[in-house]
């Protein structure tokens, strides 16, 4: 659930990840789940000073982003966030990305002030049964445009 320590920017020595945009936040999601393409449409609604990137853990970028962090691909509970060449992962992840792009998730911060233990569980929890809470959907069939524009693979 969280990426191993590495040296900020550590991926770009690695042959194995793709160039990207490292300006910008890259949010690697799973791009088969419903709640994350729900999430990655809203995300793409609400950045409105355009500084997110997604990538779908399925696709080449993400895979090898997800390697190089020693973390799963294939693991539910893997999600990663890349902000400034720095990895977060887990809960801990979501809640500081949310405080920065919308105030509504203001409310969620005293999550952040639990064990980072507990935190864990509750992601583990949410993430490995997503797709029977959720469903499945496929975020890169069809995105509207906005979205389009943040998707890179």
């Amino acid at each position: 659930m969280h990426p191993c320590k590495q040296s900020a920017h550590s991926f770009v020595s690695d042959s194995n990840v793709p160039e990207f945009d490292t300006s910008r936040i890259l949010l690697v999601m799973d791009g088969n789940c419903a709640l994350c393409s729900g999430a990655a449409r809203w995300i793409a609604k609400h950045d409105r000073h355009d500084k997110v990137r997604i990538a779908p853990v399925q696709s080449a970028l993400g895979t090898a982003l997800m390697q190089h962090y020693q973390l799963d691909p294939a693991d539910p509970a893997t999600w990663l966030m890349i902000e400034q060449g720095r990895a977060y992962g887990s809960l801990g992840a979501i809640l500081r990305f949310g405080r920065m792009l919308h105030p509504v998730f203001l409310l969620a911060q005293p999550l952040g002030w639990l064990p980072r233990f507990v935190q864990d569980w509750l992601y583990a929890r949410m993430a490995r049964n997503r797709y029977s809470m959720f469903g499945t959907a496929d975020l890169c069939a069809m995105p509207d445009p906005v979205l389009q524009q943040k998707l890179v693979s």
